[in-house]
């Protein structure tokens, strides 16, 4: 069979530069530099207005103030101004901590401000659209180069081979590969084209080859890349229910010895034992949940920061926290589950016809197919009976594209008519010119049918008169490594739900193959609205992941909805977090660090907690032993003197909150267990951790502090 030269005119897309992702922010565990560059927040946060947001710091600052104030009318008074120090680096790490983790999310920040460049934009005038073949302009319509800050909703830009996406938009016309390294931090390029779900670019990415016309969906200063700067920086993080919930609790306890120790100082001067307003404050500062309230915010900065490394944006820190408790995922097929496009996987001849002949005819069918299915039939001949030779295209033959009118494609060259198409528009096209079609094909169509693949039949058209050659499989390509993706969410207690609008055969041998829990066939946007509603109904926490405009009003309803990044612009904005990668498993890592989150503050608050048990053990019986001697035997730690012991705890109080800042910005590390166990783990390692930790940590410092003058 002769060979023709392929009339597309598709470039090869070059090669991204290789080297960092994007020049994104390490995660390491901490950054001495960062820490550094971080203390100036740390001292702007000592300002009221902000210290009250966190009721158990505010109390710190109050109480540094206070023996400020007290050390300056006794200025030789050592003890005083050693106390008075240590409350205000007290202070001072606690909002570190949080500066720390912000100044984190600022880094990240500037990486993606250097890919927001002012660019020129070629806006098209006129009533065309602006793509005509080798013109540069359709009909009645025009250009002008305009500053990227002047576009507005609606407009109409050209991009071509080595500009900058002007704005956020969708692609109307053409196709094209696309560099989104400054954004995804992968170097691979991805492709763009008009129609489906892969349509939207973001402004800032590179087009690598080939025209587009691109329609603007958003305002200058408005885009998705404007949005990602102001949601890492935390400018538009709010406190999420637990933050919150854990705050009234933090609060409460405060309150509690607040009225402690206001009570204990009458007691104590009716024993003869009476207490400095500084003593009474280390107290106070050394048994309210300090080192929780300091890493609180941290914790949740930190949580959406991990998620970012991981090239997840999520629109608010009550998302991550949802995604920690997420029962069940509910997964489009298309593009979650699948390639996004059918592609050809067989070619099944009839009875009497080679493979290679029917491969030969196909491809040749599919030349002038530029659909994803059509290119996909010319690479699979390709792959199995290529390469083909290059010929230059001859003369007279007539090229006949796919369209939704015909669902058929093909060429008509030196007398011979070959045509490829779905069964029905073929089988016809046989039929009107005299031809029948064997039965064989039939069958064999209707087995791939049954298999949930869509056939093509491929017929020709010669001096013998029209005949079928075979037909073409095409099928759904499950992405690689799902089935084990899914076991890895089902261990995770995480039920996976496949929602597709193909009829229930076709899904149900998806599902099956891709190995997810239950599929959803035939299904409309009301329905995955419905099924998610049952869910959430049965008290279930609900994850959603779609990329098309269809799964809008879905992504909007679920507890965590996650757009793909090559989705439409309606998907990734009713979506509360935007995944970089369009990797829809990895909702796994989603919920890891959600879980992750939860834990880590179910730790270090159980840690908190614990700790001060030490520093009671340390400070009460330093008050009062003078007055009642038989209260030395709780000087369990025999600790120097009531000075040492005091100023020991609050020196504790104020490093273990560095300590545990690294902890606070990686996490706790999560591994799949029941609640039980989790429980049973905290108490172990952070209950125990927190009652042993302070009594080695305290007894040392007391060591250390008992050999200066005047005060051991």
């Amino acid at each position: 069979m002769s060979t023709l030269t392929d009339p597309r005119t598709a470039q090869q897309a070059p090669q991204a530069d290789q080297g960092p992702a994007g020049g994104r922010v390490g995660s390491g565990i901490l950054d001495a530099r960062l820490m550094l560059r971080s203390l100036p927040d740390a001292v702007r946060k000592l300002d009221p207005r902000v210290m009250v947001k966190s009721p158990v710091m505010f109390v710190v600052l109050i109480g540094s103030v206070l023996t400020t104030v007290l050390a300056a009318l006794d200025p030789g008074d050592w003890f005083g101004w050693a106390i008075t120090g240590w409350l205000w680096l007290t202070t001072l790490f606690g909002n570190l901590a949080e500066a720390v983790a912000e100044g984190r999310g600022r880094a990240q920040a500037e990486t993606l401000r250097r890919a927001r460049t002012d660019t020129v934009a070629r806006r098209i005038t006129g009533a065309g659209s602006g793509f005509g073949p080798g013109t540069g302009s359709g009909s009645g319509s025009g250009e002008e180069r305009v500053a990227g800050t002047e576009l507005r909703i609606g407009d109409l830009v050209v991009c071509e081979a080595g500009d900058t996406v002007p704005g956020d938009g969708d692609v109307v016309e053409g196709v094209a590969s696309v560099d989104e390294s400054a954004i995804t931090g992968e170097s691979a390029p991805v492709i763009r084209e008009s129609g489906g779900d892969r349509s939207a670019v973001t402004g800032g990415t590179k087009v690598l080859s080939d025209r587009v016309v691109i329609r603007i969906t958003t305002k200058p200063g408005e885009t998705f890349i404007d949005r990602m700067i102001g949601l890492v920086e935390g400018a538009a993080r709010q406190r999420t229910p637990n933050e919150i919930a854990l705050n009234i609790l933090l609060a409460s306890l405060t309150i509690v010895f607040l009225l402690a120790v206001v009570s204990l100082q009458p007691f104590a001067v009716y024993a003869g034992a009476e207490q400095s307003m500084i003593v009474l404050t280390a107290l106070l500062v050394c048994l309210i949940p300090t080192t929780i309230g300091a890493l609180l915010s941290a914790i949740g900065i930190a949580g959406m920061d991990r998620l970012v490394q991981r090239n997840v944006l999520a629109m608010s820190g009550r998302a991550v926290e949802a995604a920690g408790d997420v029962s069940t995922l509910l997964l489009d097929k298309t593009g979650p589950i699948t390639l996004g496009n059918r592609q050809a996987a067989a070619f099944v001849p009839v009875a009497g016809v080679g493979e290679e002949e029917l491969a030969g005819a196909a491809r040749l069918s599919s030349l002038a197919d530029e659909t994803p299915e059509g290119r996909s039939v010319v690479a699979l001949a390709e792959e199995r009976h290529g390469p083909y030779e290059r010929e230059a295209a001859a003369d007279g033959a007539e090229w006949i594209a796919f369209t939704a009118r015909t669902r058929m494609s093909g060429v008509d060259l030196d007398g011979r008519r070959v045509r490829k198409g779905a069964a029905r528009s073929v089988t016809a096209w046989v039929r009107e010119r005299g031809g029948e079609v064997p039965d064989d094909a039939g069958g064999i169509a209707d087995r791939i049918a049954a298999a949930g693949g869509t056939p093509l039949l491929v017929a020709l058209e010669d001096a013998r008169g029209p005949w079928v050659l075979g037909v073409v499989h095409l099928k759904d390509v499950v992405k690689e490594g799902m089935p084990e993706r899914f076991a890895e969410l089902r261990r995770m207690g995480i039920r996976t739900v496949m929602i597709t609008g193909d009829n229930p055969l076709t899904a149900k041998a998806v599902a099956e193959e891709a190995g997810v829990d239950d599929f959803l066939a035939e299904a409309t946007p009301e329905d995955k609205m419905a099924l998610i509603k049952r869910e959430q109904a049965g008290g279930r926490l609900v994850a959603m992941t779609g990329d098309g405009t269809n799964d809008a009003p879905a992504l909007a309803q679920a507890d965590v909805g996650v757009a793909m990044n090559t989705g439409t612009s309606a998907a990734k904005e009713a979506g509360n977090m935007v995944d970089l990668d369009s990797d829809p498993t990895k909702l796994i890592e989603i919920t890891r660090i959600g879980k992750q989150l939860l834990i880590t503050r179910g730790a270090l608050t159980t840690f908190s907690i614990a700790n001060d048990v030490a520093k009671y053990f340390a400070i009460i019986p330093a008050m009062f032993a003078v007055a009642y001697p038989s209260l030395d035997r709780l000087n369990i730690m025999r600790l120097a003197s009531p000075d040492s012991a005091i100023l020991s705890a609050v020196v504790f109080n104020a490093l273990i909150i560095v300590v545990l800042v690294p902890l606070a910005l990686k996490g706790v590390r999560y591994r799949p267990a029941g609640a039980d166990t989790m429980l049973r783990r905290n108490l172990g390692l952070y209950g125990l951790g927190g009652l042993i930790a302070p009594f080695a940590g305290i007894k040392l410092l007391d060591l250390l502090i008992s050999l200066i003058p005047g005060i051991g």
